[in-house]
């Protein structure tokens, strides 16, 4: 009884850290319903490790293993929002990470496929679609500079690791024309912002600047080999 008594104290806890956090997350700018919504329904600690998982509603990132992180919730949120995305929409994601970005894509869209290049963080994160039932995300490991061709066109885009000087031409080629692609940009960790990238009528390609922030770096098979 004593177990049940402290799990449900941890889940209480968990529950009231998830409101407060989207309540920051309101706070902060984030005002489409639906996103936070979604937010609200994925349970963050299921893609944390243990030893963090009383800090799953923390606004922070978080390590996950093979040097990568879990977004901060506000830059998962704030993505999640410009991407505008409609729910008959087909997503790309770059970079599956811990899964906790595509579990709240998944929420929102019709189909999201996501590319990791790190095989142990993909099979792992595939084991949490499977744990929460998320059936609408087809994952694989692969070099996410290249995208994923064979299913292009996608509606949108998301790169969640930051390329420095401009964003593979591959990825911008399987935007639908009336698409849009978010992805992080900059020379280092220290420069980086969120860029919106779109087409004009004319087909010529926009790009926004917006928040700034700090990723990991987009690394596609040339920069891998090199750096081993």
């Amino acid at each position: 009884a004593q177990h049940g008594a402290a799990a449900n104290v941890v889940f209480m806890t968990l529950e009231a850290n998830r409101i407060r956090l989207i309540m920051e997350l309101r706070g902060q700018g984030i005002t489409d319903a639906k996103v936070l919504g979604a937010i609200e329904r994925v349970p963050r600690e299921v893609f944390v490790p243990d030893t963090f998982r009383d800090q799953a509603y923390e606004n922070m990132a978080l390590p996950i293993g093979s040097g990568q992180t879990i977004s901060q919730p506000a830059v998962v949120a704030f993505m999640t929002q410009e991407l505008k995305i409609g729910e008959r929409m087909k997503v790309l994601e770059v970079g599956t990470g811990s899964g906790y970005q595509a579990a709240v894509l998944a929420k929102l869209c019709r189909r999201l496929y996501s590319i990791e290049r790190h095989r142990e963080l993909l099979v792992e994160a595939e084991r949490k679609f499977r744990e929460l039932r998320i059936n609408n995300i087809t994952a694989k490991v692969g070099d996410g500079t290249k995208g994923w061709p064979e299913q292009a066109p996608f509606d949108r885009i998301i790169v969640t690791a930051a390329a420095t000087r401009e964003i593979p031409h591959a990825l911008l080629d399987q935007l639908a024309p009336d698409g849009l692609m978010i992805a992080p940009m900059g020379d280092t960790a220290r420069d980086q912002h969120l860029y919106r990238f779109s087409f004009d009528a004319e087909g010529n390609l926009e790009q926004e600047k917006m928040w700034p922030v700090r990723f990991v770096p987009l690394i596609g098979e040339e920069e891998g080999k090199a750096s081993g």
